[in-house]
């Protein structure tokens, strides 16, 4: 009896969302162009970081090889990029890493990743918000900040943030406001800003280019020694590296890249679109990788354009563009540069702001969180209980805290989603297909031939055939199909699983052993082989197993090498936080499971609904229509 309780409790945790993709049928409003959600993503990704992020890597890490480094990262980040493209295209509904995961490996890590999801978007509006209330108070020479020290001091540093920022609070409000009233509406001023902002940085690039000096590129230890002498004394002398173009060497290269992912991270926003998108299956991954590469460009052409200007170690950490235009005599230029940074933290702020309510939307919806955040606006078509709920919360976040601690569980909330979103690709990519997609049954009941009628049953046959086919050691590398079987699909699960397990392991000791291994640590490095072998083995494994022929607007090329590279990256970044973010993650996922198992397990739609084709619930596959199941049964 025991036994069985624990059981059934095991397969309610990982029971699998059914997605109904002949159904377009949506609550929300479809009106976002394939330029909306290329704007949203820019717009999202490129914020401030860019203004500031270039100045501080190339100063302390890299130098002039900063370009390279975000060449490294925007790399990394396309990885991330091209699986949430591929599952945009094959499940294009609301909720975006929430719902990939929901899909493909169950509801418990479905509400761990929608959870963090959530921590993540309050979290970076909160930040992103206090951010353009210092930045505007900086253009303005302090005066808000110092009203506000002398009026409203709060005196509780270690708790809360010095002042109360009245103007943070206002701002998320307006903009919840904004967010409430309509989609479209806030796609236009979304696209003013990155439109603005995208000339800003343009000018910077072109400028930089034109009163540049490729002399900086190339400057000697002694160069930089003689240079900075009158200014930095007190500074090491080895401080500044060893000159030239990677004056830090490759490990600054790669430290400088690890900084530079979080640049790229924010595109993620235009996977919750799905439900509002007018052509989610082609559009979303067309502007995942447009508004990628447009970022790229631009964080590139910034941080060449800047370090031509300015010798790498003179450049000013806290405010680089204005200083360095400064110095090449183009003073005036700053203001261009302030306007610029108040647009792009605009459009940030957007990008924090939208996919938060969509998340929440899309777990109410199935019944995971409470069922009053899943109401739509009768006329705007937003979810409108869900945005007013958020948008209050991280406006007294912005109000109250000072969020410089919390920045870092942002990191987790997002390297989770990467890393689950790339695992879910490579699962659902080796599963059998048992059923056909709506657009062939609707071509189907159009044509009516006899040709169309015995492919569907040739199919379904072969799906029988494969839950009958027996496990062997041989399957492993030689499978008996060409097409994937239950047998392969159950091979290829399992060896994910171990994959995604020895490469956490594999991150962990090298995050924080690497002295040891340095060292020639005998247990470490006999560990790092051992887990090396298993990591070969399992990717092995994986490739000899027959890939899905479904045919989607969007695949992921390589694999199953960059999904797995996606997932090596993501959690060595992971394995880079300090305690103290884990300890505050564990807080924050306690608080989730409580609401989880006091109330989502017991109220999921999923527990509750109608029954589903069990081969298509236990695959995370569209559920059959019943036109289909009786084509099938003929």
């Amino acid at each position: 009896m025991l036994k069985r309780t624990l059981a059934n409790f095991g397969k309610k945790l990982i029971r699998q969302r059914t997605v109904d993709l002949g159904s377009q049928e949506t609550q929300l409003a479809r009106c976002l162009s394939t330029v909306d959600l290329i704007a949203l993503g820019v717009g999202s990704t490129l914020g401030a970081g860019v203004y500031v992020l270039s100045g501080e890597v190339a100063k302390d890490q890299a130098g002039p090889s900063i370009v390279l480094c975000f060449f490294i990262a925007a790399v990394s980040s396309v990885l991330a990029g091209l699986c949430y493209a591929e599952f945009g295209a094959r499940v294009p509904k609301a909720g975006s890493a929430y719902l990939y995961s929901y899909v493909t490996v169950g509801e418990i890590w479905a509400f761990t990743t929608g959870w963090n999801l959530i921590l993540s978007y309050m979290i970076g509006t909160a930040s992103v918000a206090r951010a353009w209330s210092s930045t505007f108070d900086h253009i303005i020479g302090g005066h808000i900040s110092t009203f506000f020290r002398n009026h409203t001091a709060l005196h509780l540093d270690s708790v809360l943030a010095e002042y109360p920022d009245f103007f943070a609070l206002f701002l998320v409000l307006l903009l919840t406001g904004l967010l409430s009233f309509g989609v479209s509406e806030s796609a236009l001023v979304n696209k003013i800003f990155t439109a603005i902002n995208l000339l800003v940085l343009s000018f910077v690039i072109v400028a930089g280019f034109v009163k540049g000096d490729v002399k900086n590129w190339n400057l000697s230890k002694e160069d930089c020694q003689n240079r900075s002498q009158n200014l930095l004394e007190s500074r090491h002398k080895d401080s500044f590296g060893e000159g030239g173009f990677v004056p830090f060497g490759f490990e600054g290269v790669l430290s400088g890249a690890a900084t530079c992912f979080y640049a790229f991270v924010g595109f993620d926003c235009i996977a919750t679109t799905g439900e509002e998108a007018r052509n989610p299956q082609r559009s979303i991954p067309i502007s995942i990788i447009i508004s990628l590469l447009i970022c790229f460009v631009a964080y590139f052409g910034v941080s060449a354009s800047l370090t031509l200007m300015v010798p790498y170690f003179l450049v000013d950490k806290e405010s680089p563009l204005p200083d360095a235009f400064k110095a090449v005599g183009w003073e005036p230029a700053r203001y261009v540069v302030a306007i610029g940074s108040l647009c792009a933290l605009s459009t940030s702020l957007l990008g924090s702001m939208f996919p938060m309510p969509r998340v929440i939307y899309a777990m109410a919806e199935d019944g995971l969180l409470f069922r009053f955040l899943f109401r739509v606006h009768s006329r705007a078509k937003t979810p409108l209980v869900a945005t007013v709920v958020s948008g209050i919360i991280a406006a007294l976040m912005a109000f109250l805290f000072e969020l410089k601690d919390l920045v870092n569980l942002m990191s987790i909330g997002t390297l989770l989603a990467y890393s689950l979103v790339a695992i879910c690709v490579l699962i659902l990519r080796y599963q059998p297909e048992l059923l056909r997609a709506s657009k062939d049954l609707e071509m189907l009941e159009i044509n009516g031939s006899e040709e169309e009628k015995l492919t569907i049953n040739s199919t379904a046959g072969d799906g029988q055939n494969a839950f009958q086919e027996k496990f062997s050691c041989r399957s492993l590398f030689f499978p008996s199909e060409a097409i994937p079987t239950h047998v392969s699909g159950r091979i290829v699960y399992i060896s994910t699983t171990v994959v995604a397990v020895t490469i956490t392991a594999l991150c962990g000791i090298l995050a924080h052993e690497w002295e040891a291994l340095q060292k020639g640590s005998i247990g470490w490095v006999i560990a790092c082989v051992i887990l090396l072998g298993v990591l070969f083995a399992g990717t092995a494994i994986i490739w000899r197993q027959p890939e899905s022929k479904t045919r989607l607007t969007f695949k992921v090329p390589g694999l199953p090498l960059l999904p797995l590279f996606s997932i090596l990256v993501n959690i060595y970044l992971m394995m880079q936080l300090d305690a103290g973010t884990w300890a505050r993650f564990a807080v924050w996922m306690a608080i989730g499971f409580a609401i989880y198992f006091g109330y989502g397990l017991q109220h999921s739609e999923e527990g509750q609904g109608a029954p589903q084709s069990q081969s298509a619930a236990n695959k995370g596959l569209p559920s059959a229509t019943p036109e289909l199941s009786q084509e099938m049964a003929a």
